[in-house]
């Protein structure tokens, strides 16, 4: 693509930059995740001021269609996921729904001591050792979401299952335990130290911080989930109906 601007033109130099942006953003290399070029580079070469670059490059973040990152540079942004809380599915299972081919960047299995308030959720002693699972997920580009799952010892995990696979999919072919019911919390907080870290993010970026409990066909809990969003690629919306 030609990257020029009309010096002698009467539109706004500010407003050509901002059109050539939207243009060039529309570029296959671009919306795979390539970094625009540095503002100075840019500026030089369309021979604008900084400030005029500035001005057009803050109109498209505002817009949310560009991402500013420190020391990184400006892309693309992408389309936000979007999670509805009726009729829930796995985490695989919905976002394939909506044509988004997910990727496990990171899935650690262990064993630990719950915490009180795990122990309570799931009515056991805080010295019998549950299954963790961590997974950091996101689609081919980048992760946007990290989840902590616990899971209660009835279900009688081994660490051998394939996680890879729609987890609640998974366990009722292979545990015959049937995820019926997920009652959730939803806040918002910083990314600390950790967070910012898998979600490559800056420490102290706003992120959704969901809390999933997820109670099997008898009502019984099965899994306390614990998931971080990535604010800027995840919207969360919530459908309700009124009935009479």
């Amino acid at each position: 693509m030609k990257i020029e601007i009309d010096h002698q033109s009467a539109v706004p130099l500010h407003i050509q930059v901002e059109n050539l942006l939207r243009e060039l953003i529309k570029q296959p290399e671009y919306q795979a995740g390539k970094l625009l070029p540095n503002e100075l580079e840019l500026a030089k070469k369309l021979a604008v001021s900084r400030t005029t670059l500035r001005q057009a490059i803050n109109k498209l973040v505002y817009e949310e269609l560009l991402i500013r990152k420190k020391r990184l540079g400006t892309k693309v942004a992408q389309p936000k996921m979007s999670s509805k809380s009726m009729n829930w599915l796995s985490f695989t299972q919905e976002m394939l729904a909506r044509g988004i081919t997910i990727k496990n960047y990171e899935l650690h299995i262990s064993w630990v001591y719950p915490d009180e308030q795990i122990a309570a959720f799931f009515d056991i002693r805080t010295d019998r050792k549950i299954m963790k699972l961590e997974r950091l997920r996101g689609n081919t580009q980048e992760p946007f979401v990290y989840f902590i799952s616990y899971f209660h010892p009835r279900i009688g995990l081994t660490g051998d299952e394939d996680f890879k696979k729609p987890l609640y999919e998974m366990l009722e072919q292979e545990h015959y335990f049937v995820a019926t019911l997920s009652k959730e919390e939803i806040s918002s907080r910083t990314a600390d130290k950790i967070i910012a870290s898998k979600l490559e993010i800056d420490l102290g970026s706003a992120i959704l911080f969901r809390k999933r409990f997820v109670y099997d066909q008898a009502e019984r809990p099965m899994e306390y989930n614990l998931g971080y969003y990535k604010a800027e690629s995840f919207v969360y919306t919530v459908e309700s109906r009124r009935t009479p």
